[in-house]
């Protein structure tokens, strides 16, 4: 399939990856409904992991099944679906070739309580080769005291993702005791989170949507000098984007906990409105009968098609 010109302007700012990591982003990019827009609609399902499998799958009991959520992917039209290594091990090879797959490298339960979040490796890249990923995800906890830990094992990851030509994927979750807990979807906390991660080398960014809270005592001082727009959600986007090397790197956008189909999508449009490269919807989609999943992705892709 020939690049459109988007792809190819998206391809031109990771100039310094090898052939391997150009493809797998081409991959991505040319796959599902936003082929060639340089859009993304990810699935992710590592909430039975993060969360419990009761809270997350008992609203929809056919994704206890692994084999469900590659198959909404699929029929959804998303550009790929991300989990951890048990979820991918269990329906890797029977869809094989059919979407895009992220081996989710790192997670955490909820079953301990720290102050300090960290979360523990649990795949490798060399599982992800196996599985015919085209890319790895990693979480990152800026705020927490245990940041530096997680930066450190995320570099030697990114180290042997390049080399074997892979995509990298950073979820940048402020959390920990440096923040509070308004502070963690904070717009000042939520940009530095995604400069984080691209400092870090990250390909693609995941971030939640910011907030108009300002956490940081001296971020405000400059908000305020230098009169930022904060007012709306499209704002706050556009000042994510631009706080990653101007927009030059891939900044997606989480789609929280369940809501209403009005709100997700209120929350799309603005999104899109704010330059937003797309959407990793996760619990808004699986939590949902397969046919109502299936309206709201395809809603959402739509929105993205449509945005300039």
């Amino acid at each position: 399939m020939a690049l459109t010109t988007r792809v190819e302007q998206i391809l031109s700012w990771y100039a310094a990856e090898n052939p391997g990591t150009l493809t797998n982003l081409v991959r991505l990019f040319n796959h599902g409904a936003l082929s060639g827009t340089g859009k993304l609609v990810i699935l992710p399902v590592d909430q039975g992991f993060e969360h419990g499998p009761v809270r997350s799958f008992a609203p929809n009991p056919e994704a206890y099944d692994p084999d469900y959520h590659f198959q909404l992917a699929i029929d959804s039209g998303c550009s790929a679906y991300a989990a951890p290594l048990g979820s991918l091990q269990a329906g890797a090879a029977r869809f094989a070739g059919q979407v895009p797959v992220i081996l989710k490298l790192n997670n955490s339960d909820t079953l301990a309580r720290v102050e300090q979040p960290i979360s523990a490796v649990t795949g490798s890249v060399e599982d992800a080769l196996r599985l015919g990923c085209v890319g790895v995800g990693y979480t990152i906890y800026p705020g927490s005291g245990a940041r530096n830990r997680m930066y450190e094992d995320l570099r030697e990851i990114t180290l042997e993702a390049r080399r074997k030509g892979l995509v990298v994927i950073v979820w940048s979750y402020p959390r920990g005791a440096g923040l509070s807990r308004q502070g963690e979807t904070a717009i000042d906390v939520c940009a530095y989170a995604a400069t984080i991660a691209a400092q870090l080398g990250a390909h693609i960014i995941k971030v939640k949507p910011p907030t108009a809270h300002i956490e940081q005592e001296e971020a405000k001082k400059m908000y305020e000098k230098y009169s930022i727009p904060l007012q709306t959600l499209a704002d706050r986007t556009r000042h994510v984007v631009q706080a990653t090397f101007n927009g030059k790197r891939v900044v997606i956008f989480s789609g929280g906990e369940s809501r209403s189909t009005d709100a997700v999508l209120a929350d799309v449009r603005e999104m899109a409105a704010g330059g937003s490269f797309g959407s990793i919807m996760g619990r808004n989609a699986f939590q949902r009968p397969r046919a109502e999943a299936l309206r709201l992705l395809s809603d959402v892709i739509q929105i993205y098609k449509s945005a300039r």
